[in-house]
């Protein structure tokens, strides 16, 4: 080949390469399109304004209080910096081990997070509180007796750990409380806790620790701080817990389902959190934050060092200069929860640009005010900066509500602290402290904070452009499940046992399922066809929990799985057999036999009638159970993957390519054995790229081309439309 042809063919090809991503991209673009809804669907767009007063008569004033209350206490125990160089005077350490010290404390806090969200999620959230708050009162205390730093990073860190429950419980449990027309008003309630307990927690860290004297008094602060938990926790087991999502049910149908799916399977950590990082406004709303952090964690921690070095402040005068910084949060906070809401009514996306020009002009008054070398003139720039950030976190809470589903709102709580701690606030802190050591806690700060704050808002700005369509997202989940609900509830004999409904699924940018779905009722055989490439594979991959889709919804038997983890699924009955690739090698069959119900309660006794039936089954793997599995035949090899997904008796096997590279004779013996378990009644999902191997076998056929499906009826239907074989053998007319 030529040089000139040569090169004419690899233009050919980046062409057709640019074109297919062009239209890939139309496609996308036609996509999001359909999904945004009209305003009147989204919860608390274009709604009547309600009144604070109004929004309180429906939820009630003890939980919105309560949380007000739980706020002061849990940001008291913050105020810890105060002592921060009294600490290190008594233990003699440096500024870098000083910051991870007490950083680490938020670190525990993002990794309990997450659990505790989880746990939130399956079990009543309002019984979380009086014993976690019991946990952090009792280590907070312990704090106080140590006596070398390594103690104090174990019991600050349990003591994180201990306070992890109220980022995810409290939020979703406002959410579930008060309507949405409102709930930028109540976060912001619920949010003047934080700097009230800002402002407490300074004077009370620091006068305990004055009145206490020399040169460890304080350690009589963190024995008060351990008494105000105990209190509140206590007084927590008379709240009462909400429904779940039952306002944004409300906003969207006219009133709540009282339909909800019984004997839900649990909410998997890492499907969650896999689903979130899809939801564009949460992922660059929590990037934003994270970001952000840096200026978070740092600025306080250092500005405390700088006053002892610097000035020559006492920790009394350090307290009160530290809760000076939040007296302009306090009123700031209830003004913008009103303008938030009002702003969200009117237009989402200026609510989220609002929230992300208020952390720029933090950035820009730390700029600035970290420069001043006048005391009044540089703790009035930090608490207007701080003010901005406050203010800022008060639309955090409803765009959260308003973007991600409802079953994973506590765990899309969780999330947003991870992202502030480990990307800002603990890695971040051990810079700022060499940072510190090197240059010294000005410089520090002025390095570090204002460019973390201006590219966190700018981060946040952009992903405003995202919101419509992710509240349009989460309101479409919610009108399919009322829907699919009451389909059930009019017709409880015809559940399908796998339902699939309205899925998207990327691999990072690239998306290869379009609004796919299919339903598979018991006893059906279901073959799933098309090309190499039409996305098969990653459907069977979104059925059984190996993958997580952009949107849409996978339910067994009416209950929904979507963010169940693959091991339940595998656990309630979903087998996936995949080709090629079902066998350990170096042991022998018969162990091959009993390894794939290791993870089970099944009895030996049970596991030897099951290894018995299957030998029945599979003739060529009679009398060879002690075999090495690696010297059978590649036909042999898949009877014996075969063998051992049916030795968990599934409720849905799947099979990937059930005669991939397999001959005609063994393909035919397995054949046989598929029509057996058809006979049985078994329910089959089979990927299968032979359309006549299919048509044997299938009760139901799926085709999909390019990720849509273009064909789903039955086989004789299949085989009687011309357009669909076409289609099938490559031909589109």
């Amino acid at each position: 080949m030529s040089e000139v042809e040569s090169s004419d063919n690899a233009l050919e090809l980046a062409q057709a390469v640019l074109s297919e991503e062009a239209r890939r991209q139309a496609s996308q673009a036609e996509r999001d399109a359909e999904t945004i809804l009209p305003d009147d669907l989204l919860p608390g767009v274009g709604d009547d304004p309600m009144s604070v007063k109004e929004a309180l008569a429906i939820g009630g004033k003890s939980m919105v209080l309560f949380m007000f209350l739980l706020n002061v206490i849990d940001d008291l125990p913050r105020a810890v910096r105060v002592v921060a160089p009294d600490i290190q005077n008594t233990f003699g350490i440096s500024d870098t081990t000083l910051t991870g010290v007490l950083s680490f404390g938020g670190v525990a806090l993002v990794l309990g997070a997450v659990p505790m969200a989880s746990l939130a999620d399956r079990i009543k959230r309002v019984t979380i509180i009086p014993l976690a708050s019991l946990f952090w009162a009792f280590t907070m205390f312990l704090s106080g007796a140590v006596i070398n730093p390594f103690q104090l990073f174990v019991t600050n860190a349990f003591t994180g750990a201990g306070q992890a429950y109220r980022i995810p419980v409290s939020n979703s449990l406002l959410t579930d409380s008060y309507p949405v027309q409102a709930r930028a008003r109540i976060f912001a309630l619920e949010g003047v806790g934080r700097p009230l307990g800002q402002l407490l927690g300074p004077l009370l860290v620091g006068g305990v620790a004055a009145w206490a004297g020399g040169t460890e008094g304080w350690r009589w602060a963190f024995f008060v701080l351990a008494i105000p938990p105990v209190i509140v926790g206590l007084l927590s087991i008379r709240l009462k817990e909400p429904k779940r999502g039952q306002f944004d049910q409300e906003a969207v149908f006219g009133k709540s389902n009282d339909e909800e799916a019984e004997d839900e399977l649990p909410v998997s950590t890492t499907q969650a959190f896999a689903r979130l990082q899809k939801v564009k406004t949460f992922y660059y709303l929590a990037v934003g934050v994270g970001v952000l952090g840096f200026a978070l964690i740092a600025v306080p921690l250092q500005f405390n060092l700088l006053l002892e070095s610097k000035y020559g402040f006492g920790p009394l005068k350090r307290g009160v200069v530290e809760s000076m910084i939040w007296v302009i949060t306090i009123p700031v906070l209830p003004v913008v929860g009103r303008l938030f809401d009002r702003k969200f009514r009117e237009d989402p996306p200026a609510m989220m640009r609002m929230a992300g020009w208020f952390v720029i002009a933090s950035g820009l008054l730390y700029l600035v005010g970290l420069q001043i070398k006048t005391q009044w003139a540089l703790v009035l720039m930090i608490a207007l900066a701080q003010a901005a950030i406050s203010a800022s976190f008060v639309a955090s809470g409803p765009i959260i509500a308003a973007v991600s589903p409802f079953r994973i709102r506590s765990q899309a709580f969780a999330f947003l602290p991870v992202f502030i701690f480990l990307m800002g606030g603990f890695f971040g802190g051990l810079f700022v402290g060499q940072l510190s050591d090197s240059f010294g806690n000005r410089t520090a700060m002025w390095v570090v904070a204002p460019p973390a704050a201006i590219i966190g808002g700018i981060l946040i700005i952009y992903g405003s452009r995202f919101i419509r369509r992710d509240i349009s997202l989460a309101v479409e989940e919610l009108i399919e499940e009322r829907d699919e609900l009451q389909r059930m509830a009019e017709s409880p004999d015809d559940i399908p046992v796998i339902q699939v409904r309205n899925l998207d699924y990327s691999y990072g940018l690239v998306q290869v399922l379009f609004d796919a779905g299919l339903e598979v009722r018991r006893g059906e055989v279901l073959a799933l066809l098309g090309n190499n490439g039409a996305g098969k594979s990653t459907l069977i991959r979104a059925i059984s929990g190996l993958g997580v889709p952009d949107r849409g919804v996978v339910r067994l038997n009416g209950r929904t799985i979507t963010y169940t983890d693959a091991e339940r699924r595998f656990k309630e009955g979903i087998v996936l057999l995949r080709g090629g690739a079902g066998i350990f090698s170096d042991l022998s069959i018969g162990d091959n036999l009993r390894t794939s119900i290791l993870a089970t309660d099944v009895s030996d006794a049970e596991a030897d009638a099951r290894i018995a039936k299957a030998v029945e089954r599979f003739p060529a793997l009679d009398g060879r159970l002690g075999e090495r599995a690696g010297d059978l035949s590649g036909g042999q090899q898949q009877m014996l993957a075969l063998a051992m997904a049916l030795m968990h008796e599934p409720e849905v096997l799947i099979i990937d390519e059930l005669s991939l590279g397999l001959a005609p004779v063994v393909v035919q013996a397995l054949l046989e054995v598929i029509e057996e378990l058809k006979a049985e009644g078994m329910t089959m999902i089979i990927v299968e790229q032979s359309i006549n191997i299919a048509l044997s076998l299938a009760d139901q056929v799926v085709f999909l081309e390019k990720g849509a499906v273009r064909f789903q009826g039955s086989a004789d239907e299949l085989a009687a439309d011309d357009v669909a074989q076409s289609v099938f053998l490559g031909g589109h007319p």
